[in-house]
């Protein structure tokens, strides 16, 4: 099963390159890595996508709150939450023909045309990955330069939060 873990850890060197090897060294994969800092600078909220068996991700979030950085942490998926994704796509738009598919495309899917180029446009799409999925699915392969996925974020809904 398909698991959303947050958390808070210390925003210091080293830092990330311990979470990402308590994974690597139980073979656990990462589908997906997001960290920046919070409006407390001297913590990173990171959000990590990862599956397994419930015995498997409560192993993962036993290990990772043994982490000395390691502050808080939440699996976003055992109550309603909101994620997010951004993609930034490059695709050829030489003809007239191609510029008014990838509008039509762009316009159904609510992203928005950034960068415009002699033969190329830059695409902007934020949803759920299902949306991302389903939008470079519906631009032609051969379109496709190049595509830039940022990761998930994730937050709770109502009142439950991630804060120390």
């Amino acid at each position: 099963m398909r698991h959303t873990i947050s958390l808070l850890l210390e925003n210091e060197a080293g830092a990330l390159s311990r979470v990402a090897a308590l994974f690597s060294a139980r073979g656990y994969n990462i589908e997906s890595l997001t960290v920046a800092p919070t409006q407390d600078p001297t913590m990173s909220r990171m959000t990590i996508v990862t599956r397994g068996s419930d015995g498997v991700i409560e192993q993962i979030t036993k290990q990772l709150n043994k982490l000395i950085d390691v502050i808080k942490l939440v699996d976003l998926t055992e109550g309603t939450n909101i994620e997010r994704e951004l993609l930034l796509l490059k695709v050829k738009a030489a003809t007239n023909n191609q510029r008014e598919e990838i509008k039509r495309l762009v316009d159904i899917f609510g992203g928005r045309i950034i960068d415009v180029g002699e033969a190329n446009y830059t695409i902007e799409l934020t949803g759920k990955c299902g949306k991302i999925d389903a939008f470079i699915k519906a631009i032609e392969e051969p379109l496709i330069i190049e595509v830039v996925r940022s990761g998930v974020s994730g937050i709770s809904r109502g009142n439950k939060s991630l804060h120390i």
